[in-house]
């Protein structure tokens, strides 16, 4: 198995993102699965490379990378150093990130572009991630997607904020989130949620999972404290004839943390990962 670690690919205002290849390099035309990580994620959260490699095995060339404003950079990929880019994120510009991801395994300089068969290509999407994921997905390039924990708006963080709450963010320009991991406090500008105003209509997920006729499936945890299990029905009633959900045990992220601290992946994971496989495998074989 070939694993190529923090390559970059340039996203958002042309800032490098690192990103991670793993596939068999012995084999061509491998089906692409492209990963989005969410809110105050990572590429590497939670070792996310053993999930990677899982991929790999069953035949599939994967991608993830760091959205250009997680608040990382290429020489400290898990760590939120770059505290001026995460203020200024949102959503067009992580819609961006995978576009340009898209761009960059589509062109036909593509260093690995014999590996891959550019008609099987498939996104998988975390949280805020699988709002990307799903945003993206109406790209014709793409023939399906899956999402884990997917919110169904495109509101967070701001989703539960009071009206009090808002006016006070807006005057005051940016808030402060406490990541509960590291303890420090992020910066969120007021611009996340100037963007999604004036993208109010393109960023409506029920109206993008209504839009596009391909493959979709929606996991999500029953106990998850993060985003509520009913994103994953509200996403799948959108567009029932091509949409699936698998309500499962688990919490956000299906029994994992940050950092990992064994070789294996924990059991809620490992069904979440299987069903992926079992999902797009059934697509690759039509």
């Amino acid at each position: 198995m070939n694993i190529v670690k923090n390559e970059t690919i340039n996203g958002s205002n042309n800032i490098a993102m690192a990103t991670d290849y793993f596939f068999d390099q012995e084999k061509n035309n491998l089906p692409l699965i492209v990963y989005t990580h969410g809110f105050n994620g990572f590429k590497d959260w939670g070792d996310f490379d053993l999930i990677a490699i899982e991929f790999a095995k069953a035949g599939y060339f994967f991608i993830k990378y760091n959205l250009s404003h997680s608040g990382t950079n290429l020489e400290n990929p898990s760590d939120f150093v770059e505290l001026e880019r995460y203020r200024k994120n949102n959503y067009s510009k992580e819609l961006y990130d995978l576009q340009c991801v898209l761009n960059q395994v589509t062109d036909e300089n593509f260093e690995y572009k014999n590996n891959i068969n550019l008609k099987k290509i498939y996104l998988l999407g975390h949280s805020r991630g699988g709002a990307i994921t799903i945003l993206a997905g109406q790209d014709s390039r793409v023939s399906k997607l899956v999402t884990w924990a997917s919110i169904s708006a495109c509101t967070s963080p701001w989703t539960n904020f009071s009206t009090l709450e808002m006016e006070h963010w807006k005057q005051q320009k940016s808030f402060y989130y406490e990541n509960k991991r590291t303890s420090q406090l992020l910066p969120i500008d007021y611009q996340i949620y100037e963007d999604y105003q004036a993208n109010k209509e393109k960023f409506d997920l029920e109206k993008a999972v209504a839009s596009m006729k391909k493959p979709m499936l929606f996991i999500h945890g029953k106990d998850d404290p993060a985003v509520p299990v009913i994103s994953a029905e509200l996403l799948q009633s959108a567009n029932a004839p091509f949409a699936k959900k698998i309500i499962c045990d688990g919490d956000h992220v299906f029994g994992r943390k940050h950092p990992w601290p064994h070789d294996y992946l924990p059991a809620q994971t490992k069904f979440v990962v299987a069903e992926t496989i079992s999902f797009f495998n059934k697509i690759a074989e039509q």
